[in-house]
C-alpha cells in the first residue's frame, strides 16, 4: 500500500511537471465546489464518511486523482461519474480552490 501511494504521488508530481498549467480561477473553482459539497463540505472539509477533506490539498494532486476518475484509471461509483464532466479548465478551478483553504491544526493536550 505504502508503495501505491508512492507511486501515485510520483505519478501525480511527473504529470504536473511535465504538462503545461491551466490558468486557475478560484473563484470560478469556489462555483464548481458546490457540487463537491454533499459529500466533501463546503469548505472542503469532509462531510460524508467515505469521502477525504480537500481543503488544503496540494492542487497538483487534487487535479491528478481528478483526472484519473475522469480518464477512468481510477474509479468510485459517484467521482467517476462526476469528475467525466469535468474539463481541464474545472479541474484547474477545483484544485486551485481547494488548495487556497486554510487549514489549521492543533495538537492534542496530553498530560
Amino acid at each position: 500500500m505504502a508503495s501505491e501511494t508512492l507511486r501515485l504521488g510520483a505519478g501525480a508530481l511527473a504529470l504536473a511537471l511535465a504538462l503545461p498549467a491551466a490558468a486557475q480561477d478560484i473563484r470560478a473553482g469556489r462555483d464548481k465546489a458546490r457540487m463537491c459539497t454533499p459529500c466533501h463540505g463546503p469548505l472542503g472539509i469532509a462531510v460524508a464518511p467515505d469521502a477525504p477533506n480537500l481543503a488544503g490539498e496540494n492542487a497538483a494532486y487534487i487535479a491528478e486523482q481528478l483526472r484519473a476518475f475522469r480518464d477512468g484509471r481510477r474509479a468510485h461509483h459517484q467521482m467517476s461519474i462526476i469528475a467525466s464532466g469535468l474539463s481541464d479548465q474545472d479541474i484547474a478551478d477545483l484544485a486551485a480552490w481547494f488548495e487556497a483553504i486554510e487549514v489549521t491544526a492543533k495538537a492534542p493536550v496530553l498530560d
